[in-house]
């Protein structure tokens, strides 16, 4: 019965269900066939079967509504749970873009702008030396002040501790989750101002801390938590129920674990981020999240931030937030943290398509960017399309389905 009551209302929209990020589209409907779809089920319960996952849930929204909403596998890396729809997953990195909205929240009240020194929030980061090299015994004068620019696209001069093998990087937080284990809001612009920098201020793209002084500076000037200025800015308003940097006790239940070992280096692998308070809510990369929050975020930034009666950025701060920042004067190494991004650039806290052809299937303007434990989102306003993938893959197959997830939604479009 049901098939024919979809079969009778054809193009129209289905009203959402309880449980959805958005109201409901046939596929038909939304431009994409229905049995290319398909595809997507059977390729992840192949990879499922294999021990590749344990599971995974997938959110695809085009013309701001649903088109595809499923769960797959198990939530558990002991392959002993079926994966719930609401599952909540650490989405690592893909906190960035959430604490990008919320600074530019405060841009658009005017209490900060992207230009701004970070001096003016933290004035012991001034007088920044630079090491040639990665060597910290041979520093030369920054040629000017870190801004918020840099931190928002990564060209402070900053770095991961975990990305590079110089000494340099050996003196510095292996990562965002690493800094806020070891490190109060305070202990980490202390620790940043005793190291130099990896590269001159503006000159070199390298992923890094910077996300996480964005958030400090957000903390500094609304005089609160990131999690706090997130919950009423943007988690609340856009009923994002399941996010945040801590997973309350009575939910962690549909907290989603890695297998227990990584199918492709058979090295052991564990994820507890989410589950311990931070030290700080680490605005690079501590929160957790679901499918359906997250879609629900994506969309906002392709419907120009607005969703629904929820309007939380405008237009203009979305386009800024979404357009390439990289000029020809700053050296691209985005392919070195994400291989499939040939030919993108960088936007603030998002990667952005440009021109010409890429390892990814997609449109100039498309902006994603994605999660270190296997959660992903991409979104491409020529298409009116958002796409969410949450899995436990910490490992280096990571990188596999974020191509893979890319070219199943896409080659699913048929209109």
């Amino acid at each position: 019965m049901r098939m024919l009551v979809l079969a009778a209302i054809g193009l129209l929209a289905l009203p959402a269900l309880a449980a959805d990020p958005l109201p409901r589209g046939t596929p038909e409907s939304l431009g994409f066939s229905p049995e290319r779809l398909g595809r997507i089920r059977t390729t992840l319960e192949a990879d499922i079967a294999r021990g590749q996952l344990p599971g995974a849930v997938v959110a695809i929204a085009r013309r701001g509504r649903l088109a595809y909403y499923e769960a797959f596998g198990h939530l558990d890396g002991a392959r002993t749970r079926p994966m719930p729809i609401d599952a909540i997953f650490p989405i690592a990195s893909m906190t960035k873009p959430l604490t990008g909205v919320a600074m530019l929240t405060l841009l658009e009240e005017g209490r900060l702008s992207i230009g701004d020194p970070i001096t003016r929030f933290f004035p012991q980061l001034g007088n920044r030396q630079v090491a040639v090299d990665g060597n910290p015994e041979r520093l030369v004068p920054a040629t000017r002040p870190i801004t918020l620019i840099d931190l928002a696209r990564h060209t402070s001069g900053i770095t991961y501790g975990a990305r590079g093998t110089t000494a340099l990087h050996r003196l510095y937080p292996p990562s965002s989750s690493g800094a806020a284990r070891e490190f109060d809001a305070a202990g980490l612009i202390t620790k940043l101002a005793s190291l130099p920098l990896l590269y001159q201020p503006g000159s070199t793209w390298d992923y890094s801390l910077s996300i996480d002084v964005l958030g400090l500076v957000v903390e500094q000037v609304t005089e609160q938590r990131l999690g706090e200025v997130l919950e009423a800015r943007v988690f609340r308003p856009l009923g994002m129920v399941d996010t945040g940097f801590l997973v309350p006790e009575a939910s962690r239940a549909r907290y989603a674990t890695p297998l227990p070992t990584d199918p492709a280096t058979r090295q052991p692998q564990q994820v507890e981020m989410g589950l311990v308070q931070p030290r700080f809510d680490c605005g690079g990369g501590c929160a957790v999240s679901t499918a359906h929050d997250y879609l629900r975020f994506a969309q906002m930034l392709l419907a120009g931030g607005r969703l629904g009666e929820a309007r939380i950025l405008s237009r203009s701060s979305v386009a800024e937030m979404t357009r390439d920042h990289m000029h020809a004067g700053i050296a691209n190494n985005l392919t070195g943290t994400e291989g499939n991004m040939v030919n993108w650039g960088f936007g603030l806290t998002v990667a952005v398509r440009r021109e010409g052809g890429s390892a990814l299937l997609g449109n100039p303007g498309m902006f994603s960017w994605n999660g270190a434990y296997g959660t992903a989102m991409f979104v491409d306003p020529h298409e009116d399309l958002a796409v969410v993938f949450m899995a436990a893959t910490p490992g280096l197959l990571r990188q596999y389905y974020r191509r893979v997830i890319n070219a199943l939604v896409y080659q699913a479009l048929d209109d």
